[in-house]
């Protein structure tokens, strides 16, 4: 393990010599106190080489997009023979007096300004149209938005978001083949342990204002009830048993939503087999893509407008433990995958935010306008 300094300087240097690498920390490993401490990891690949996935049962970390018919990529484990080392550090911070009041600090006043809001709210109401004549229950809609970038130092930016998203999976990822991507998303995808499945169902969305006793609308709570039975019904012929946990209010940043947690014991067979078949089910999950999930995707595909790219895609550590891989373990099938939410695309001095929420027959065009706009807050107050 190396000092916090070295950590990123070493980073930096990654970076400025065009090798990829991803650097990340996972969320909940720090405790609730006033000094917070907690692990950050590093991979840096020694060559430019571009590793596509081939049918996930690679070891390394993997970073998917959106669309499954387009290629994910990995950075490999360095037990795979490509050069690549680890890194862990632990990154210290303390909270100011204002995020201990509040928990993130006020937004500045750009938020609101975006010249793209008559065309998705028109996106929306397109959406509740199709979903009241009855092709679909569910659709989740986004837009991207170009915003320039005054703090352009990469490193720098993913150490802000380390600073205030301690409950989200924070990340820099970059390959010169790809491109640059920051993010610090608050679901996961998946998480297994053995033959221990965890995944969430999260859904709706509010601003946070001090307090997590919150009421939430019958659209919201029917959002979150499509999600969470969705995803039990994609398990249901891969698990021998499932847990699931009452719906409760969960705090991302300056956002609030509901989940519920859902546990499960996997057949024997994913233990040594690829996850792939898991993966086909789960991604994209109805909290980003809707229910149908074709019918919802091919919505999406067909009226968004613009590719999404690796936004509400997935990424994370793929059959392996990263940093427990050191000790010659090759055998350990463990994966934490978590969905690619709350990032953004960094070319130069401009930043391409991705947000996005879900639409029901029940949903309101300016509402869900004004939900983009709050979510836009956890990038655009780390681009401040």
């Amino acid at each position: 393990m190396i000092s916090e300094e070295d950590f990123f300087e070493q980073i930096r240097e990654q970076y400025a010599s065009g090798l990829p690498f991803v650097a990340y920390r996972k969320p909940g490993n720090s405790p609730a106190s006033h000094e917070s401490t907690s692990l950050t990891k590093a991979v840096l690949q020694q060559d430019d080489a571009l590793h596509p996935v081939k049918d996930f049962s690679e070891k390394g970390f993997v970073f998917s997009p959106f669309n499954q018919n387009e290629k994910a990529v990995l950075i490999p484990c360095p037990t795979e023979g490509k050069g690549t080392v680890v890194l862990l550090s632990r990154f210290q911070r303390k909270k100011t007096d204002t995020e201990e009041k509040n928990g993130q600090g006020t937004p500045s006043g750009r938020e609101t300004e975006n010249t793209d809001r008559g065309k998705h709210m028109d996106l929306v109401q397109k959406g509740i149209e199709t979903i009241r004549k009855g092709k679909l229950e569910k659709v989740v809609l986004s837009r991207k938005e170009e915003v320039p970038v005054t703090l352009c130092e990469p490193v720098a930016i993913f150490q802000k978001l380390l600073e205030r998203y301690e409950d989200a999976f924070c990340y820099i990822w970059f390959h010169p083949k790809v491109g640059l991507w920051l993010g610090a998303t608050p679901e996961t995808l998946l998480r297994i342990r053995g033959c221990v499945l965890y995944t969430m169902a999260l859904a709706g969305t509010q601003k946070y204002t001090g307090q997590t006793r919150v009421f939430w609308g019958e659209k919201e709570k029917q959002e979150q009830q499509v999600v969470t039975d969705s995803i039990v019904d994609s398990l249901r012929f891969k698990v021998k048993s499932l847990k699931i946990s009452g719906a409760g209010t969960h705090r991302a940043g300056n956002l609030l939503h509901i989940r519920t947690d859902i546990q499960a014991t996997l057949i024997p067979e994913y233990k040594t087999k690829n996850i792939a078949p898991l993966l086909k089910s789960l991604h994209p999950t109805p909290a980003v893509c809707g229910f149908p999930k074709d019918e919802a995707r091919l919505f999406i595909l067909e009226n968004e407008g613009y590719d999404r790219s690796f936004y509400t895609g997935f990424l994370g550590e793929l059959n392996t433990d990263i940093s427990g891989q050191q000790d010659g373990n090759t055998e350990n099938r463990d994966s934490e995958l978590y969905v690619n939410l709350r990032c953004m695309q960094m070319n130069g001095n401009i930043a391409t935010l991705y947000v996005g929420g879900g639409i029901t027959r029940d949903s309101d065009p300016g509402s869900e306008w004004e939900e983009t706009v709050n979510k836009s807050f956890t990038m655009k107050k780390i681009l401040d």
